[in-house]
């Protein structure tokens, strides 16, 4: 039997945005393919329906000293009523909320960390913004005292906070003590202070915007719903283009967590990412969403080196990882914005060579793919089929997997020079270890 053809414009109705990570001149294609049946078809036997349109998603890509991450990004979909950016405290049992939201750190002084990664891309702007905040070590809150180094060796630690915005540039704000960093057990909250108003005590938990403004002067905070925060470069970036200072505050709206639209959502890493073990483990914690910053609220914005950028409905993701540090080497594509297909279709493929838990170090090579499309989660991960790849160390990623009923492709290249990011390793803490851009070309197939 023929597929049948359709034009996906034919089936819904989309707005058309140029959405990135924080460059948006890339030119993409997305063929979706469908099978009518689930269950009696082998990978052979598909019978697509193949939705075709260009995705305007650039692809950021990161390496570890010679090793490559890449991502994407895409839209949301557009909604007939638009959310004002009013904080909202977060909500017990939310739809989208993963597995794994949680800080994970035990209290125990195991070599540890934890990083969180949220990204908006403003369409009209053709610019986005990434946050990183990361934490290491906790249980060593201060400088080791010379007892500590003899029991625990040499450990790095302190609190993080990257954001990679608006003209490829960048800022880094860092310290080596914890004290004033924060993490729900379970839910996907957290925040640190770097500076506090003098008259304040440094928050420990989620508080409104305005109590967080009267208390933190340099710090941020961060929850499914809404981030803010405000940091000034430290001076040791000298490998990037940075800005000297960067504001924010802006509400989310997920669409997408990991998992079918209304069911129960799913750990990234499978029943493992309970266990130390396997790591780092790294969970999808918002596939796709929307975040509004604008003037119809005056504090609601991001402002990058003085300038302003506002928002509404802009296509926004977040992810995070946890364990002894990150893998050897690694790629990563993530793209959630489509021309033509604004927010219905969230990508998200990553791979790396992990060490196995043992006396030796013995590693290995695994891989994923996932795709949300009109709120139905597609998951190609090693145990329920098969993921192979091939990876330039610069400007070329190609990943295919398939499962009992479908396959998938995509091909993401890039001429764009990268942007160096931090994160953390266990040989040097948070220290220069990916490559980023976000101008590129990306097909995906299903």
């Amino acid at each position: 039997m023929d597929p049948n053809i359709y034009s996906l414009n034919q089936l819904h109705q989309f707005s058309s945005c140029f959405i990135g990570v924080h460059s948006l001149n890339s030119k993409s294609t997305l063929k979706f393919s469908q099978s009518s049946t689930f269950n009696a078809f082998s990978p052979r036997e598909i019978r697509p329906l193949r939705l075709g349109f260009r995705s305007n998603s650039p692809v950021v890509a990161c390496s570890f000293v010679s090793e490559i991450e890449t991502e994407t990004s895409s839209p949301a979909a557009k909604r007939s009523v638009s959310v004002s950016p009013v904080y909202v405290p977060t909500p017990v049992n939310r739809d989208t909320r993963t597995p794994h939201s949680g800080y994970h750190f035990d209290g125990t002084t195991r070599q540890f960390f934890e990083g969180w990664y949220f990204k908006v891309s403003i369409p009209e702007r053709k610019q986005s913004f990434c946050f990183m905040y990361s934490v290491e070590n906790p249980a060593f809150k201060r400088t080791l005292t010379p007892l500590e180094m003899l029991q625990h060796g040499p450990r790095f630690k302190g609190v993080g906070a990257q954001v990679l915005g608006a003209y490829g540039k960048y800022i880094c704000q860092y310290s080596e003590e914890s004290q004033n960093f924060w993490g729900s057990r379970h839910e996907l909250t957290l925040g640190n202070t770097f500076v506090a108003n003098k008259a304040s005590r440094p928050p420990s938990k989620e508080v409104p915007p305005q109590e967080f403004n009267r208390k933190v002067l340099e710090g941020f905070q961060v929850s499914p719903l809404w981030n803010q925060g405000f940091i000034c470069d430290d001076d040791r970036t000298y490998y990037a283009k940075t800005v000297k200072t960067a504001r924010w505050e802006y509400s989310t709206r997920p669409i997408y967590g990991w998992g079918d639209v209304g069911s129960k959502q799913k750990s990234t890493a499978g029943w493992a990412a309970a266990l130390p073990i396997f790591e780092p483990h790294w969970q999808i914690c918002m596939a796709s969403g929307l975040s509004t910053g604008t003037c119809f609220s005056p504090s609601c914005w991001i402002e990058w080196d003085g300038e302003r950028f506002e928002f509404q409905d802009a296509p926004s993701y977040s992810e995070k990882n946890w364990g002894g540090g990150f893998p050897r080497k690694w790629f990563w594509a993530q793209c959630n914005v489509f021309e033509g297909a604004s927010g219905k279709i969230s990508l998200t493929a990553a791979g790396g060579l992990r060490q196995l838990p043992g006396l030796t170090e013995t590693f290995e090579n695994t891989a994923l793919i996932g795709v949300h499309y009109d709120g139905i989660f597609y998951e190609f991960v090693p145990w329920n089929g098969v993921v192979t790849w091939e990876i330039a160390q610069w400007g070329y990623w190609n990943i295919a997997a398939e499962n009992k009923t479908h396959m998938v492709e995509l091909e993401a290249t890039t001429t764009d020079s990268d942007t160096t990011l931090r994160a953390p390793t266990v040989e040097a803490g948070l220290t220069s270890a990916c490559l980023d851009t976000c101008l590129g070309d990306l097909t995906l197939k299903i």
